[in-house]
């Protein structure tokens, strides 16, 4: 017993010493994090539209609206049933007017079969043609809106990636802000072991590097959270690591003249031919309601077999034209004058709409404008802070000045730097701007914002 014993304790320390060596091969195996994966403007924009709520519910509204369309549809076509009859039952013949001489007051009780098919098909129903009408007109509008839906999902999609960009151009600048803050530190210290410079150069350079440093803390931390938001409304993982495939940068847009655009916008913006189509489908209701009063022509039957028995059924069967004209209704003034306000609202929004998008389009141009000048001059004065930066340095290694114009030239810097970031932000979102302005933002906002 005591030999079987300590075999099996030697077996439970060779277990534990397998596991703890597992662990420490584990351990000093470092864990590889997946790479970032390269998210493009496109991609960015697909997923959206894809994942996006409003887009989503957009798509059941259009199948609904289908739904509607087909329904009224159906009222024009021919309608079929089926009807099957087994009776028994008894008669008062006095109750019909029929006495006769030692005849019975009731009669029964007897049995009878029917199996018959109805077949109805209206041959003249404008009211029913106009309510179908008014409802593609319906299904057009809610395609529209929808469609709205997804050009508004771009422009804040594409502002999103644009916040990132701006984010990581910033950390980026922080990032060489710290390599030269790094460099003047050592060439600080070398001057001072040299005994030409003092501590409090080196002090000075020191301070610096820490603000620096503390300044790509706070622009990588930004950087995250931009990508972060931006993961979370495209449809992806939080966690996602994600790394930006178009950078920031400048294009030139070529000159427009509202006038000329105008036209093209008002048939290219959804909202606006959205109410365009409200007010046709709603043109189409009013032609339904006047069509009440007309006349409408149905042509109907039935064929089946009727007998007193199953074995004794004959085929017997109607055909027959009906004309219905609706002499008096109050209620089709009431629709009148409800349709009449209806239209009289959505003219009132598209005359608003039409002074909206003109004022949308300006704005843009303006903007474009703008930005574009201030990108010009903002990248002349980050040139201009680079070349006193540079300046100030050599002065210093040539022990013309202390490093205070070193200094005072990179806090230069740091401030053309993040104007020309935010001229170039104002450039791209204008650009953004004008692409919703002019209408059909999914098809076009690449020609606008430098994707190939």
């Amino acid at each position: 017993m005591t030999g079987k014993a300590g075999w099996k304790s030697i077996a439970v320390l060779a277990a534990l010493l397998a596991a703890s060596r597992a662990a420490a091969q584990e351990t000093a195996q470092p864990r590889q994090t997946p790479a970032p994966y390269r998210l493009t403007r496109r991609d960015a924009v697909q997923r959206g539209l894809q994942s996006n709520l409003r887009a989503r519910v957009g798509g059941t509204r259009i199948e609904e609206a289908e739904a509607t369309r087909e329904r009224r549809l159906a009222a024009l076509f021919p309608r079929v049933r089926g009807e099957s009859f087994a009776n028994l039952q008894n008669r008062n013949l006095r109750a019909f007017g029929i006495s006769l001489p030692g005849a019975p007051a009731v009669v029964g009780p007897f049995s009878n079969y029917d199996v018959r098919l109805y077949a109805e098909q209206p041959i003249l129903d404008l009211q029913s043609y106009r309510n179908w009408k008014a409802s593609q007109k319906q299904e057009q509008a809610v395609r529209e809106d929808v469609q709205d839906i997804r050009d508004t999902i771009v422009r804040q999609v594409t502002a999103l990636y644009l916040n990132a960009q701006a984010a990581a151009a910033r950390a980026r600048a922080a990032e060489s802000r710290v390599t030269t803050a790094e460099e003047l530190l050592r060439l600080a210290q070398a001057r001072h072991d040299a005994g030409v410079a003092t501590g409090v150069d080196v002090l000075r350079a020191q301070v610096r590097l820490a603000n620096e440093q503390q300044r790509r803390l706070e622009a990588r931390n930004a950087t995250e959270q931009a990508l972060l938001s931006l993961a979370r409304n495209i449809g992806m993982s939080p966690g996602t690591p994600l790394e930006l495939a178009d950078a920031l940068a400048f294009q030139v847009v070529e000159r427009i003249e509202v006038p000329q655009v105008l036209a093209a916008s008002l048939v290219n913006r959804s909202d606006y031919v959205s109410l365009q189509t409200q007010r046709q489908a709603l043109v189409e209701q009013q032609r339904a309601s006047r069509a009440r009063y007309l006349p409408k022509f149905t042509v109907g039957g039935n064929y089946g077999g009727l007998g007193r028995s199953l074995g004794d059924m004959k085929g017997t069967g109607l055909l027959q034209g009906t004309i219905s004209v609706t002499l008096f209704d109050r209620d089709r003034e009431s629709e009148q004058k409800q349709l009449e306000s209806q239209i009289q609202r959505v003219e009132y929004q598209m005359a608003d709409l039409r002074l909206g998008i003109e004022e949308e389009i300006r704005q843009a141009v303006l903007q474009l404008e703008s930005a574009a000048e201030e990108v010009k001059v903002a990248g002349q004065g980050q040139q201009l802070s680079e070349r006193e930066l540079a300046l100030a340095r050599d002065r210093f290694q040539e022990g013309v000045a202390n490093n205070l114009e070193v200094i005072s030239a990179q806090d230069s810097l740091s401030r053309a730097q993040e104007n020309y970031i935010l001229a170039l932000v104002r450039h791209n979102d204008a650009r953004m701007a004008l692409a919703r302005a002019l209408g059909a933002t999914e098809k076009t906002y690449e020609q606008y914002l430098g994707n190939k």
